[in-house]
């Protein structure tokens, strides 16, 4: 089997397991050795292929790999975990798979979503629910049998709202209404205009139009939201509450599909939003959680989504407690 340098492995030089974790706007490799040893590791750019193409994307991750295979001195492994982004639906994950298994990066290759890298990083066992609201919004589940649920998360066509952006958008939408007298009164038409030394929304509205604030800048209204809602806004607290409710509605449906909302289940916070713990936010979720799935137990994920990647992995090659809590060791003390 060639390696990632198009060579054959040398005899006994094969890593046990390769961990990607492939977001929008980072990569994050690793290789695990059979003994739980995080043996190399690696990063790159983010990983869009919708944007430029299955096989320009799997390039892209190709130099974090070759770092972390150079770092562990092999040129393969047993088998590849990858969580990807943008690796929505099965025939994307099949698609994906081929492409990494045409790599000859290791014997066999799982693709999933990036979200499960998010799940399996928080949970002891692959059981449990994450929401993950970073940019956009998604939710996962698994099971130990392999029943999984999840969403297209896809935004606004399946049925999706909230997330960075989403939040930015709507924050944008009553600030303007606000200002021109189409909407109710909110301290947002100061606020998000006052963040790019602006005096107003009509030139926000401007700025944002012309490009003068350039438009991958708009995330940044985000905290300013948060930060709003906080001096008390009724509009941007509803947003926030709003947030809280999708959520919990997510949660709360993944844990219905998997058959486990009457047993104590554990529920990941991850992702940019949800991982600042925003009093209210926070304070809501765990209020709607309550209500609604009083068994769940709510925490907020901060290690590296590359620990869930390489945990599935390692569950998926069988790989024994010894191994998992090692590598574990590695990341939650990193």
């Amino acid at each position: 089997m060639p390696g990632v340098d198009g060579t054959a492995p040398a005899p006994g030089t094969a890593g046990l397991v390769l961990a990607v974790d492939a977001g929008n706007s980072k990569t994050d490799v690793a290789v695990i050795a059979a003994d739980g040893e995080v043996a190399g590791t690696g990063r790159g750019a983010g990983f869009q292929p919708p944007t430029v193409g299955i096989e320009a994307a799997v390039d892209g991750l190709a130099d974090a790999v070759r770092q972390a295979f150079a770092a562990a001195g092999v040129t393969s492994v047993a088998h590849v975990s990858a969580c990807l982004a943008n690796a929505d639906f099965p025939v994307e994950e099949e698609q994906l798979a081929a492409a990494l298994q045409a790599r000859g990066w290791g014997q066999s290759v799982d693709v999933r979503n990036d979200t499960f890298a998010i799940l399996r990083s928080g949970i002891a066992e692959p059981r449990g629910v994450a929401v993950v609201c970073g940019a956009g919004i998604n939710c996962v589940g698994m099971r130990p049998d392999g029943r999984t649920a999840r969403f297209p998360a896809l935004g606004r066509i399946s049925g999706d709202w909230g997330g960075g952006w989403g939040l930015a958008e709507e924050a944008l939408w009553h600030a303007a209404r606000a200002e021109d007298g189409r909407g109710e009164p909110t301290a947002l038409a100061r606020t998000l205009p006052a963040h790019f030394g602006l005096g107003s929304m009509y030139a926000l509205i401007e700025a944002l139009h012309l490009e003068h604030v350039e438009p991958v800048r708009r995330h940044e209204l985000t905290p300013v939201l948060f930060a709003t809602a906080a001096d008390g806004d009724p509009v941007a607290r509803a947003l926030v509450d709003r947030l809280a409710e999708e959520v919990v509605t997510m949660a709360t449906v993944a844990l219905t599909r998997l058959d486990l909302l009457g047993e104590e289940t554990p529920v990941l916070l991850g992702g940019g939003v949800l991982a600042a713990r925003h009093p209210r936010l926070d304070i809501r979720v765990r209020e709607l959680l309550a209500a609604r799935a009083p068994k769940a137990v709510p925490q907020v994920v901060t290690a590296r989504p590359v620990l869930g990647a390489a945990l599935l992995g390692l569950d998926r090659v069988g790989a024994g407690d010894g191994v998992h809590a090692r590598v574990r060791a590695y990341y939650e003390g990193d």
